[in-house]
């Protein structure tokens, strides 16, 4: 009986040892943008961030790393090696200035000083193909993004100091070749340059790659035929992603149910599981995670570029708001007093009723989530779309979202600052007047009232960023 029990314990161990082992997925994720001998560049970090969002929301481990030196991206690589032996897929994605010299790609760090060919060769930029090998060799997949190719900004200076010998430096990335079970995208064709994208924003590539690589039940090669065609549409068939691919098998970052994939073909490590919540909520909100406590505008407006409706839009411009300007002590003090339960106490459709709102209560709901960015028509009826929005005023507050709302966040969507004035929404044919009065569970000194409508604006937006906080 001992021994039936030793190798039941056995057989559970080594189960538990190879579900651990099961679909290990790591990333190396990189954006160099501040450059300190070479123009700079603003959207390599935002792509970073916004690519590392995506890919933890499917299950990776992510070395992530913006404007790293020379020495700090060998520290970021060295880790991802260790990770990524013997994982079931590993993710390299670069984004910043690359070269390409003597046939060979180089990736830069943002301290590359490069005056000769040989400054390439001893060690001042880094070799992808001996980075590949070296991190991710043994990877059962290896998918590598490279959004580096830009103009090369010491072309002139290693053709002027070669003048002995000729050297190819080119525009752009030299072709690549993969290995099996690797899939190697460029952000345009060898050669060719590609687009930054507008300041403060994704660049064309990375953007389409978010959009699609982590698409539910979206194999990867279809997931770039749509990348391609997405930058080739965005950029008016200016720029074209290249590829080249020796995968073995069908590769999903986001499978779908299994009912749809029990006959997937497999790859070298078997079909590739999706991490569980892959979702385009889940992506947005890994991406609010990322850049909701910076301090740079620019990773702020590339939130809002990416989710221009977007349930963290309020707290995106509050915090915007709050770098310009300080955080408001009128505003904290108003906040102050929001009762804990409320970021606590889940509110339905009974608990609504409980409050007894009438049609002018309902109407001065709408126009408070207006004038605090939540824009919805003024009528008095609370229709699906107005139960999306309270879900998203909800969520920006830290309240759970359930699109209802009880006595509690009622009270505190009184207390908020807005803007009175209704908008081009309000389907009244009344003439313009303050919002209705709050119910008699608000205080009268946090009514809307008159002044500057702007700040008001400001100031309520600070004020939910504020309330959403409290809990912590």
């Amino acid at each position: 009986m001992r021994t039936l029990t030793l190798l039941a314990s056995l057989m559970c161990m080594a189960l538990s040892v190879s579900a651990a082992k099961a679909d290990r997925r790591v990333a190396f994720v990189v954006g160099n943008g501040t450059y300190k001998n070479v123009a700079q560049l603003p959207n390599p970090p935002i792509d970073a961030k916004a690519m590392a969002a995506t890919l933890r929301n499917v299950g990776f481990d992510v070395i992530e790393g913006s404007n790293l030196t020379r020495d700090q991206m060998t520290e970021k690589l060295l880790d991802f090696g260790r990770k990524a032996q013997g994982s079931d897929v590993a993710v390299f994605y670069y984004a910043g200035h690359g070269i390409a010299v003597g046939g060979s790609n180089y990736l830069l760090p943002v301290d590359a000083d490069i005056k000769s060919e040989m400054d390439v060769k001893l060690g001042a930029a880094i070799n992808i193909d001996l980075t590949l090998e070296q991190t991710m060799g043994d990877a059962k997949v290896k998918l590598v993004f490279l959004d580096a190719c830009r103009d090369n900004p010491f072309a002139a200076k290693i053709k002027s100091n070669s003048a002995t010998r000729s050297v190819n430096v080119q525009s752009g990335l030299a072709e690549m070749k993969s290995g099996e079970g690797t899939l190697i995208a460029f952000a345009t064709g060898p050669g060719q340059t590609a687009l930054d994208g507008q300041e403060g924003n994704n660049s064309p590539f990375t953007r389409a790659l978010i959009d699609n690589i982590t698409k539910p039940g979206i194999e990867i090669q279809q997931a770039m035929t749509s990348v391609r065609a997405q930058v080739n549409e965005e950029t008016h068939k200016g720029q074209l992603p290249w590829g080249h691919t020796n995968l073995i098998g069908a590769v999903y970052l986001n499978q779908a149910p299994t009912t749809q994939v029990a006959n997937a073909a497999p790859t070298a490590a078997g079909v590739v599981p999706a991490a569980t919540g892959g979702n385009s909520d889940g992506v947005e909100l890994e991406y609010w995670r990322s850049v909701k406590e910076s301090n740079k505008p620019e990773e702020l407006n590339a939130y809002l570029s990416a989710y221009p409706n977007g349930q963290f839009k309020a707290l995106a411009l509050a915090r915007l708001a709050a770098i310009k300007s300080g955080p408001s002590t009128t505003t904290r003090n108003l906040n102050a007093g929001v009762d804990p339960a409320t970021f606590t106490d889940d509110a339905s459709q009974l608990t609504e009723d409980q409050i007894g709102l009438d049609k002018g209560q309902r109407r001065d709901v709408q126009r408070r989530l207006t004038g605090l960015g939540f824009d919805i028509k003024v009528t008095g009826a609370f229709s699906d779309y107005t139960r999306t929005v309270l879900k998203r005023w909800q969520a920006a507050r830290g309240y759970p979202s359930t699109g209802y709302l009880n006595k509690l966040q009622h009270k505190a969507l009184l207390s908020e600052i807005v803007a009175t004035t209704p908008t081009a929404s309000d389907e009244s044919a009344k003439p313009a007047r303050r919002a209705s009065a709050p119910a008699p569970s608000a205080p009268a000194q946090h009514r809307s009232g008159g002044g500057d409508p702007g700040a008001a604006f400001v100031g309520g937006v600070v004020g939910g960023m504020m309330g959403g906080m409290f809990r912590r």
